[in-house]
């Protein structure tokens, strides 16, 4: 464990100089690289209560590593099973290695200190700060606290949890009947979720997966498998996925009906996982044009015919994964909003001229910042009146306001990341 605490410690350590969390991951780590991975993942996702912690039970600041080694070792007192003096002996051998030797009996001194006294400091950092209570940005705890005054406690909550393990069912390969049975022959425990999800009780790297490597299913959040059902796909439409990579509503798009369906995405790499994907789907046959072009430019990619649906999962902020990516919660900044802002919009006016004239848009974010999202869907009704935006009406068991799908705590029936789902009609 003292090497998984080292390796999960100097990966936080890199995200806080500007990594992101799985580049930070991607050296290659002693010991059990799982376990360092929720180790990482787990730190950072509390990482301002964490650091706040670490802070108190310092008498001085402490070099950046040993800052966070001794922040994973709290993250295991307070979040894993290892028995305590485990964790406290591991990190304090630790400590010799990324920092010095002298480093052990200050190591050992917090972290039994911490044993002794935790809800008392507990409570003081959360009390004196909201950044160590919501563990979020304060800047981003202000902007859901002004967007959405309602669900701002439950977003921030919902933020620091661990996501599930869903699955969606490739309906041209197996019905979610199948997959269920072939999940429970295999010892994974499951249950269904919407019209095509499956949520794995335990998760697990998806390759272990019965039916996974077969094409009979794909790892896709339930929020995520509303996009193509709200597109009301009918056989023989024109369909366009303007960013699509790395190409999970392309293929549900495909498995849902036969469309003449262009996927189209500006990262030539992330093409490639599109087709990759699509093939282990076995969809790669079904007559898909996946293309490298920039959605904002169709001059250099559109052959000049309208599509009858048009799915924008534009780019954002993603603010509505954090539970995913807590990396992103510490790296965003509070002036990249207005920079996806003007992406969106640039796209969003660039595509509605490919749409036909009674044709539907599909605008998506994973965003929970009204500026990405209901905002910027009401400024483009505004310049462009032969927009109808359609009421849409999520399932009874969907959380929502709005087009705004609120994310999910545990437990939740829709266990669900944060998208916004907004649908135009062009009159």
């Amino acid at each position: 464990m003292q090497n998984e605490q080292t390796a999960a410690a100097l990966a936080v350590r890199r995200v806080l100089e500007g990594s992101t969390l799985p580049v930070a991951l991607a050296e290659p780590a002693a010991g059990n690289p799982s376990f360092v991975q929720e180790l990482a993942y787990g730190t950072l996702r509390h990482w301002g209560r964490l650091s706040a912690l670490v802070q108190v039970l310092s008498a001085k600041p402490l070099e950046p590593t040993l800052a966070a080694l001794v922040a994973v070792a709290l993250y295991q007192l307070d979040h894993t099973r290892v028995p305590p003096f485990a964790v406290v002996d591991r990190a304090v051998d630790a400590a010799a290695l990324v920092a010095r030797p002298q480093a052990k009996g200050a190591v050992n001194a917090m972290l039994r200190r911490y044993l002794r006294e935790r809800d008392a400091l507990v409570d003081r950092v959360v009390r004196d700060s909201p950044v160590a209570r919501w563990s979020h940005q304060r800047w981003w705890i202000g902007r859901l606290q002004a967007d959405h005054p309602a669900h701002w406690e439950s977003m921030l909550v919902a933020g620091n949890q661990r996501p599930p393990l869903t699955l969606r069912v490739n309906r041209r390969a197996a019905s979610r009947e199948q997959a269920l049975a072939r999940l429970l022959e295999g010892g994974v425990a499951a249950t269904p979720v919407g019209t095509a999800g499956i949520v794995v009780s335990e998760p697990r790297p998806v390759a272990e997966v019965p039916g996974f490597a077969d094409g009979w299913i794909s790892v896709q959040d339930a929020g995520a498998q509303l996009a193509a059902p709200l597109l009301d796909l009918h056989d023989g439409q024109r369909v366009l996925d303007a960013c699509a990579a790395p190409g999970g509503k392309t293929a549900h798009i495909a498995e849902s009906a036969d469309v003449d369906l262009t996927a189209l995405d500006v990262d030539p790499a992330r093409v490639d996982r599109i087709r990759d994907n699509l093939g282990r789907l076995h969809l790669g046959s079904a007559g898909i044009a996946v293309t490298v072009g920039d959605a904002g430019e169709p001059r250099a990619w559109w052959d000049g015919r309208p599509y009858d649906r048009i799915l924008a999962d534009v780019p954002c902020t993603a603010s509505g994964t954090v539970r995913r990516h807590p990396d992103s919660k510490w790296l965003r900044r509070k002036t990249d909003i207005a920079g996806f802002a003007g992406q969106q919009r640039r796209i969003l006016d660039a595509l509605w001229p490919l749409l036909a004239p009674g044709g539907r848009l599909l605008y998506v974010t994973c965003s929970l910042f009204a500026a990405e999202n209901e905002l910027q869907i009401r400024q483009f009704m505004q310049d462009h009146a032969e927009a109808l935006r359609e009421t849409i009406s999520f399932p009874a068991d969907v959380p929502a306001t709005g087009g705004q799908l609120l994310p999910s705590d545990d437990g939740a029936s829709h266990n669900q990341d944060g998208f916004f789902y907004a649908r135009l009609r062009k009159g």
